[in-house]
């Protein structure tokens, strides 16, 4: 008979969404988030028919009450602090997952992406304010600091075999550490004014949720519910109402709860035997999949599952589809040359690969770490490169550093898109290229 250990291994291979459909949804998000930036760049600078109206359509006014609660707020403001908590929580959940039991999980394995995620921070927002230390635009340091991994795994996803699996593995840790950095960065850095009352509010509807995660609670209908409440009160707070996804990701369930392994060994038995003599429909069979799934899952998962492609597929390309409706004619591009747009260009082209690759190479040297086996050097500058497409992270900050602040929210935008867009481009050349040369290890010293 199977041990318990054996059986939960091999129910989580059907059960939770493996690297190989994490990697594919990314890319295809990453493709879908193309066509929403380039689309609203047309628009916005289209002089045909109603699409001269489209920049301001953001602006419309759209009022939400429930109950004794009333929001007033923008349609992009709308999209900014409501839809993208929805991304935030993904990006919560993505990193107790990896945390708990994936890439993260052991200090040898994180060693390494948590080093070159540092790096890949430290760096570029040190050349930002370089740049920027005697101008009103030194506030924009955290711009440069993060990796869009939906972009960046599209990127390697046109690459095919010429990537090795364990270098998209370190690439997703990499980004995911990035994100953890950049909500650390929005909490403690961009939050300029804090109602002291709703800020105690929603630390006690917090402490609630984490009294039910203690208590077993595992209702993800409750969960949702008070994180309704919690993002709410964050709101009002004066914090950014997107970090309530991820306080709520932190106090969600996420250990699977399996209370008689015998009978779902049984249920599983009779499964196989109905695949192997061919008596069972496929559809049948699909749903006492899902709903065994259902049943012996943690919410955690279900919800990650669940909100992972809305969110892939609908919040992020309309994120993008908003911020990236931006007027440019020749004169734009001559804001490129501002201390903003350098530091933000610099930060991402340069300060990110030699971060990421510095403080890599100085981890591997003393032996803190080790590269990925099959994955050498020369591909690991290809993925440092890739890692200075910023674009969504980057764009969010943007609206935190300069609120209210249109014009130079703009010019970063458009440094943002050319960083990017030259970074993905340099990262693919790379990566297609010779494979051979920069492939020995520096040696331990230990």
């Amino acid at each position: 008979m199977m041990s318990r250990s054996s059986l939960l291994k091999n129910l989580s291979r059907p059960l939770i969404q493996p690297f190989a459909e994490f990697f594919r949804l990314e890319a295809a998000s990453g493709i879908l988030l193309l066509i929403s930036s380039v689309s609203a760049l047309a628009l916005a600078n289209s002089n045909v028919g109603i699409a001269r109206y489209f920049p301001q359509v953001w602006d419309s006014v759209l009022a939400v009450s429930v109950g004794s609660m009333v929001l007033t707020k923008s349609l992009s403001h709308w999209i900014n602090d409501g839809l993208m908590a929805l991304f935030f929580l993904i990006v919560g959940l993505e990193i107790k997952r990896e945390v708990l039991e994936g890439e993260l999980a052991s200090v040898r394995q994180a060693m390494l992406p948590l080093v070159a995620a540092l790096g890949g921070m430290v760096i570029p927002a040190g050349l930002f304010w370089l740049i920027n230390r005697h101008s009103p635009t030194a506030g924009g340091w955290g711009i440069p600091m993060a990796t869009d991994i939906a972009f960046a795994l599209a990127i390697v996803t046109l690459l095919g075999e010429r990537v090795p699996l364990a270098l998209k593995v370190f690439l997703t840790a990499l980004a995911i550490v990035d994100d953890l950095g950049a909500v650390l960065v929005i909490a403690f850095f961009y939050t300029l004014a804090i109602d002291i009352h709703y800020l105690l509010g929603a630390s006690g509807v917090w402490l609630v949720l984490l009294l039910l995660n203690r208590l077993g609670v595992r209702i993800l209908s409750i969960y949702l519910l008070l994180g309704f409440v919690l993002w709410y009160l964050t709101l009002k707070s004066g914090i950014h109402a997107t970090l309530a996804g991820v306080l709520l990701a932190m106090v969600i369930p996420f250990r699977t709860r399996l209370t008689d392994p015998d009978a779902v060994q049984r249920q599983l038995g009779s499964m196989q035997q109905r695949i192997q003599t061919n008596t069972g429909m496929p559809r049948d069979l699909s749903e006492e999949l899902e709903a065994l799934s259902e049943q012996i899952g943690s919410p955690s998962q279900q919800l990650e599952h669940r909100l992972h492609g809305p969110v892939a597929f609908l919040v992020i390309p309309l994120f993008a589809f908003c911020n990236t409706s931006l007027l440019i004619d020749f004169s734009t591009f001559g804001q490129l040359t501002n201390p903003l747009a350098m530091g933000i260009m610099a930060g991402l082209l340069l300060g990110k690969p030699v971060g990421i690759l510095l403080l890599s190479y100085i981890a591997v040297w003393f032996g803190w770490a080790s590269l990925p086996v099959g994955v050498s050097w020369r591909q690991l500058v290809g993925v440092a490169v890739l890692a200075g497409i910023g674009f969504t992270m980057s764009i969010f900050v943007t609206l935190l550093a300069f609120k209210e602040q249109p014009i130079r929210q703009n010019e970063a935008k458009i440094a943002i898109l050319v960083a990017s867009l030259l970074a993905g481009l340099l990262g693919y050349v790379l990566l297609r290229g010779d494979k051979s040369g920069l492939t020995a290890t520096p040696q331990s010293s230990n």
